[in-house]
C-alpha cells in the first residue's frame, strides 16, 4: 500500500506539480483507503518528502549503475558518461526538469521537504569525487562543485529552454574542466577556462 501511494505520488507530483495535486486525488488514483494513507503518511508533506527521497534513490542508482557498467577504473570518460546518462534521462517522454528544483520552488521554507532536497544534493558530488580517483588534486573540491553546477545547468536548460542538446553541451564543458586538471609534461596545469597550457616565457 505504501509503495502504491508513492508510485502514484511520484507520477502526479512530478508531472503536474505538488501544490496542484491534492492528497485526495493521490488516494483515489492509488486505490488506497484514506485511513491507510494516514497510517503511512501523517500529512501530505510527509508524502512529499518520501516521494523526493524515493526519486533521489532511483536516480542515483540508475546513474551509478550505468556509469559503473562503462569501465571499472576511475577515468575521465566515466565522469563524462554521467552527462551521457543525463542526456538519456532528459530525452525521455514526460521530462519536466529537476524534481528537487521544482519542489524547492514550491516549498521554500518547509523543513521536511528541504531535508529531502538536501538528501538528494549529496550523491552527485560524492559520485564525481569517487570517479576522480583515489589521488585527489589540489583543486578537486572546486572541480567537483563545477561539475555539479554544469550538470544542474544542463538539467535546467533542458526544461526551461526546451533544449535537446544541453547535456551534450555540458559534456563538452566538463571535458574542458577535466583537461585543466591534467598536469602538463612540465608539471603545469591547463587554464581552467580555456583548457590551454600556459606558454613558457620568452627568453
Amino acid at each position: 500500500m505504501r509503495e502504491r501511494l508513492l508510485e502514484t505520488a511520484d507520477r502526479l507530483f512530478y508531472a503536474e506539480g505538488i501544490h496542484a495535486v491534492g492528497i485526495d486525488r493521490v488516494i483515489v488514483e492509488s486505490g488506497v483507503a484514506k485511513s491507510t494513507m494516514y497510517v503511512h503518511f501523517r500529512t501530505k508533506e510527509d508524502l512529499v518528502g518520501e516521494y523526493l527521497r524515493r526519486r533521489s534513490d532511483t536516480t542515483r542508482a540508475r546513474v551509478t549503475r550505468e556509469v559503473e557498467a562503462r569501465a571499472q577504473e576511475p577515468t575521465e570518460e566515466r565522469i563524462l558518461s554521467v552527462f551521457d546518462v543525463l542526456h538519456e534521462m532528459i530525452s525521455e517522454p514526460g521530462f519536466r526538469g529537476c524534481a528537487f528544483a521544482n519542489a524547492a520552488a514550491e516549498y521554500p521554507h518547509h523543513a521536511g521537504v528541504q531535508d529531502a532536497i538536501a538528501y538528494d544534493r549529496t550523491w552527485l558530488p560524492a559520485l564525481f569525487s569517487r570517479l576522480l580517483g583515489p589521488l585527489p588534486a589540489d583543486n578537486d573540491d572546486e572541480l567537483v562543485a563545477a561539475l555539479v553546477q554544469v550538470y544542474d545547468g544542463a538539467n535546467a536548460a533542458a526544461h526551461i529552454d526546451h533544449s535537446k542538446t544541453s547535456a551534450r553541451t555540458a559534456r563538452k564543458t566538463a571535458e574542458l574542466l577535466l583537461a585543466a586538471r591534467r598536469p602538463a609534461p612540465n608539471g603545469d596545469k591547463a587554464d581552467a577556462n580555456t583548457g590551454h597550457r600556459p606558454r613558457a616565457p620568452r627568453q
